[in-house]
């Protein structure tokens, strides 16, 4: 009998699932972990670093940052938790009328009426109807419950989809490049090939057609099965919103092409410039003539971003369209081997979809959260996208919506060599050194794709406005003083 000396034997690199070690997530990476020992470092000796505070202005977590939850939401979702204090005086005093008959109405669709159970595996049929619902009064267009899926946040409902997809290394999914990375992590994982188009920086982080029709025919020359297209829709990390006739573009070519459509709207509610509107993929391919059976279409929701920014709480939705019935049950089969969804974030999914309305008592409380929160981040967009094309050898295209900008660094070549002495890729050294002198914290953009020999970061727009003067400030220091000590 075979014996082992010790625990490295039995599992080791060598031996774990190697698809692991091809999936990169480096939003949460080295940058991050140095942050974080700067931060321990601070609070154990004040006034050890030369800032006062880390800030985490590498991933759209925004309640993290400060912003304040939805006070409706919150009110229903705490009912809902424990809807025994339903009944009681003190409920009518500190929760609004229109929360406590929405929470009970909740509760009354729940089975066993509390949030501790095992739903149905596609999620609560009440919440689906109310999340269709408003996918109708959004769109325009006729929405069945049937076809939404209930997800913890839209990650969840993405390796889903890869997992459903992908047979094997032979089968590709077309991606943006830049990308959100969970796109490229989860192919990764799911043993698939990451199929990229490149998206057009001198042109708003445009996406034509003809890069699209390019990179599929390439594939194919390599033996590539390519099972679908990732739009990703205001755009992450790259900030930009697609106009009506570019999704067009984009709904003919997966036509044309046979393509699963995968529509990431998470940031469908983060839109800042008045000409730009957001238009659900469902919406446009049903305004060009295409119905329930002429193109598959997955679209992903989240509780996570838009004003709401309920990330902890995990909620999301999936609507699935132009899929067969013998394949949706195959789906249907997959989210039973996952029990179901939490059942606080079903809740939350519903209640974004179905905010309050006019004469509800919530509803002028509920407007001025949600306004005050968008026009901040428009304001905080566009204060930090001036700031970035102030420095020297810095660009950065307009953010459009989401809650990121995507600037593009012209390193000096004594930075780049430096970077190479460093083992690190240029962007992943000027991240280092920007989060070691100032506390900032950004992400590199070579977690994201880039076009081969430029290099990016990755700024998030939600530190509280009030932080904004003090990080422009902190960057442009830093920024001039990396400069000046790389000039060629």
């Amino acid at each position: 009998m075979a014996t082992f000396s010790d625990c490295s034997t039995i599992i080791s690199l060598d031996n774990i699932n190697p698809r692991i070690l091809k999936c990169d997530y480096s939003i949460r990476g080295e940058i991050v972990t140095l942050a974080q020992s700067l931060e321990k470092e601070l609070q154990a000796k004040p006034g050890s670093q030369p800032f006062d505070e880390v800030l985490y202005c590498h991933i759209g977590n925004p309640q993290y940052l400060g912003q304040q939850p939805i006070t409706f939401f919150r009110q229903v979702l705490a009912l809902c938790d424990y809807p025994a204090i339903l009944d009681k005086r003190e409920t009518q005093v500190l929760f609004s009328a229109d929360a406590i008959e929405r929470a009970s109405k909740i509760i009354d669709q729940i089975p066993g009426k509390t949030t501790g159970i095992y739903s149905d595996a596609q999620g609560i049929k009440g919440l689906r109807d109310t999340i269709a619902a408003g996918i109708e009064a959004r769109d325009g267009f006729p929405a069945d419950p049937n076809d939404v899926f209930l997800i913890d946040g839209a990650t969840a409902g993405v390796q889903i989809m890869m997992q459903f997809l992908i047979r094997s290394e032979k089968d590709g999914i077309l991606c943006p490049i830049p990308q959100y990375p969970i796109y490229s992590a989860s192919i990764a994982l799911h043993g698939g090939s990451l199929v990229p188009y490149y998206l057009d920086e001198a042109k708003g982080w445009g996406l034509e057609v003809s890069e699209l029709k390019k990179q599929l025919d390439y594939a194919k020359s390599k033996g590539i099965a390519v099972r679908a297209l990732v739009a990703i829709n205001p755009g992450n990390p790259t900030g930009q919103v697609l106009a009506k006739d570019k999704q067009c573009e984009i709904v003919e070519f997966c036509k044309q092409e046979g393509l699963v459509l995968l529509a990431d709207e998470v940031y469908q509610d983060n839109v800042y410039v008045p000409e730009k509107k957001f238009h659900s993929f469902k919406k446009i391919s049903r305004s060009i003539g295409y119905g329930e059976k002429d193109i598959p279409l997955v679209s992903f929701q989240s509780v996570s971003k838009g004003y709401y920014g309920e990330c902890g709480k995990r909620g999301g939705y999936m609507e699935v369209t132009g899929f067969g019935a013998d394949v949706r049950e195959q789906l249907y089969r997959v989210f039973c081997a996952n029990c179901c969804a939490n059942i606080p974030g079903q809740i939350l999914a519903s209640l974004v979809m179905s905010p309050p309305k006019v004469g509800d008592e919530s509803y002028e409380s509920y407007c001025a959260e949600r306004d005050g929160i968008l026009s901040s981040l428009a304001r905080r967009a566009k204060a930090l996208e001036y700031a970035f094309n102030s420095l020297e050898g810095i660009t950065c295209n307009k953010a459009e919506g989401a809650m990121y900008l995507f600037p593009s660094i012209q390193l000096p070549q004594k930075a780049v060599k430096a970077a190479e002495a460093a083992n690190a890729a240029p962007d992943v050294f000027y991240c280092r050194r920007l989060v070691s002198a100032t506390g900032i914290v950004v992400s590199s953009g070579s977690g994201f794709g880039q076009v081969p020999g430029t290099w990016h970061f990755r700024c998030t727009i939600l530190p509280q406005e009030d932080k904004i003067p003090a990080i422009i400030s902190r960057l442009k220091e830093f920024h001039t003083s990396f400069m000046d000590e790389f000039r060629d």
